[in-house]
C-alpha cells in the first residue's frame, strides 16, 4: 500500500510521468545475480538477459531459489538487486586506488568495487555491529582478498585517514522509497517526516567522507529513495557547504548521463527498483595531512619462526604461494596491498586469513578456502554436499590422504581432511545447515 502523502509527492515530482511510475510500483520487484570472478560454475535455473551497467551481472527470475543453492554458499554468485549495483559501476575503482565503502553492509556494493578492480584496496566500513558482521562474511564467502572490513563510526575514520582515498562511496542510510515494492514493510513504516530525519544523518556521514577524499578524488553519493530532499537537496547542500567539491560527468549504460553530476534510476523506465547516483570530484589542489602506513598496518608481524611454521603448512596445502603478513586474532592473514594505518580501530577482516590457532597446530582457515586453490580436491555429488553442509564425516574411498578443498561442481565450498578414504568435516559450525 503506498502513503497517500508520498504519492503526493510523486505526482508533485513526476507530473505526467506519475500513473506509470505507480503502475510500475505494483508490478514484481527486480532481481539479479552477479557472478564472482575466477568461481565459474552453471548459471543457476532463472538467469536471464545481462543488466547492461555491470559486467556479470544477470536480471533473475521471481521463482528462482538460486539462494538455497550451494553455490551461494560456495560464494560463486551474489544476489543483488540490480540497480544497486549502479553506484559501484558509477564511482569505478581503478588499479593502485584506495577505496573506501563508508556504509557497507550488507557488502554487495563493496564486493562489486572489489570485483571491478581486483588490483584497489577497498576498505568496507559499518558502524553497526551486526551488519559489520554480515559484511565480513559477505566477504569471506566470495573470496575477495583485496578487502579490509571494519565497524567504525566515520568521523573516527576520518580523523584517523584525512585525505587517504582516491575514491569514497557513501550509500547513504535512507527513507528507503525506492524499496516499497521490494520489501512492503518499508511501506507502512514510511512517515512524511522520515526524509528529514534521513538527510540529516545523511549530512553529517557526507561531513565525514569529505575529509576521507584524496585531493583530486571522487566521491560518490547514493540512496535507493525518490524524495529530492534526500537526493539532489542533498548534493546542493554539501556543495554549498564544501567549495572544493565539483559535479562529475558520467554516464551509465541502459540509463543514461548524469545531469550536474546526478542520475536517477526509475523504475518504470528501467528493470531495477528506484536509486539515486552523484559523482563529485575533489579538487587537485586541496591540502590533505600526510598518512603514514606502518608495516602490517600496525598490527603484529609474525616472528621468523612463526612465518617458517606458516610458509611450511601453506606450500603443503596450496598451488601457489601466499605470505603471512600479520598476526591477528588467534591467526595469521595476508593484508591487501595499500594496506593503511588500522592500530586503534574496530577491526573485523584485515585481509585474507590463511591459518588459524588450535592449541600449537595451524589449521588452513575456511576463508583461504574460498580465495585459493588447493593441491588436492575432492567434488561432492548433490547428497554427499548435503551432508557435508550438514557437518557429517564422509566415505571417499578413492581420495587421496590430507587436506583437501571440498567442492560442488567446480567451486570450493570449505575444508576437510582425509584419512584412510573417510572424509573429516571442517565446514565451520555456525555455517552448517
Amino acid at each position: 500500500m503506498i502513503p497517500r502523502a508520498f504519492e503526493q509527492d510523486i505526482r508533485a515530482l513526476l507530473g505526467g510521468e506519475a500513473e506509470a511510475f505507480l503502475a510500475a510500483m505494483r508490478e514484481e520487484p527486480m532481481r539479479g545475480i552477479r557472478l564472482t570472478p575466477g568461481k565459474a560454475s552453471p548459471l543457476p535455473a532463472g538467469t536471464g538477459e545481462a543488466v547492461p551497467w555491470f559486467p556479470g551481472m544477470y536480471y533473475l527470475s521471481a521463482d528462482s531459489d538460486a539462494g538455497k543453492s550451494p553455490l551461494h554458499e560456495a560464494g560463486a554468485y551474489y544476489l543483488q538487486e540490480p540497480s544497486a549495483a549502479a553506484p559501484p559501476a558509477v564511482l569505478c575503482p581503478r588499479p593502485g586506488e584506495r577505496v573506501l565503502d563508508l556504509c557497507a553492509a550488507p557488502g554487495g556494493k563493496a564486493t562489486a568495487l572489489s570485483i571491478l578492480a581486483p588490483d584497489a584496496l577497498v576498505v568496507a566500513n559499518e558502524i553497526v555491529p551486526d551488519r559489520a558482521r554480515v559484511l565480513s562474511s559477505n566477504v569471506e564467502r566470495l573470496g575477495r582478498t583485496n578487502m579490509i572490513v571494519l565497524n567504525e563510526n566515520p568521523e573516527r575514520l576520518a580523523r584517523q585517514w584525512p585525505g587517504l582515498f582516491d575514491a569514497v562511496l557513501v550509500d547513504a542510510p535512507c527513507s528507503g522509497e525506492g524499496m516499497f515494492r521490494r520489501h512492503p514493510e518499508t511501506a507502512a513504516e514510511w512517515t512524511p517526516e522520515a526524509p528529514q530525519s534521513c538527510a540529516r544523518r545523511q549530512q553529517a556521514i557526507l561531513d565525514s567522507a569529505a575529509r576521507l577524499v584524496a585531493p583530486g578524488g571522487r566521491l560518490c553519493y547514493s540512496t535507493c529513495t525518490f524524495n529530492r530532499l534526500e537526493n539532489e537537496g542533498q548534493i546542493e547542500d554539501f556543495l554549498r557547504g564544501h567549495p572544493g567539491f565539483e559535479p562529475e560527468s558520467f554516464s551509465l549504460p541502459g540509463v543514461g548521463d548524469a545531469r550536474n553530476g546526478c542520475l536517477r534510476l526509475w523504475p518504470h523506465r528501467l528493470k531495477g527498483e528506484g536509486h539515486f547516483v552523484a559523482l563529485l570530484r575533489r579538487g587537485p589542489d586541496a591540502e590533505a595531512a600526510p598518512v603514514s602506513a606502518p608495516p602490517a598496518g600496525g598490527l603484529t608481524v609474525p616472528d621468523r619462526a612463526a612465518r617458517r611454521g606458516a610458509e611450511a603448512v601453506l606450500a603443503e596445502l596450496l598451488d601457489a604461494p601466499v605470505r603471512a603478513d600479520a598476526d591477528f586474532a588467534g591467526g595469521l592473514w595476508q593484508l591487501p596491498p595499500l594496506t593503511p594505518d588500522l592500530r586503534g580501530l574496530r577491526l573485523l577482516r584485515p585481509g585474507l586469513r590463511l591459518l588459524r590457532a588450535q592449541g600449537c597446530l595451524l589449521l588452513p582457515d575456511h576463508a583461504l578456502s574460498h580465495a585459493a586453490q588447493a593441491q588436492r580436491r575432492v567434488q561432492l555429488d548433490e547428497e554427499q554436499t548435503a551432508r557435508y553442509m550438514h557437518g557429517e564425516t564422509l566415505s571417499l574411498p578413492d581420495a587421496e590422504d590430507g587436506w583437501c578443498q571440498v567442492c560442488v561442481g567446480p567451486v570450493p565450498l570449505g575444508w576437510g581432511k582425509m584419512t584412510q578414504g573417510t572424509l573429516k568435516n571442517h565446514y565451520p559450525k555456525g555455517l552448517r545447515k
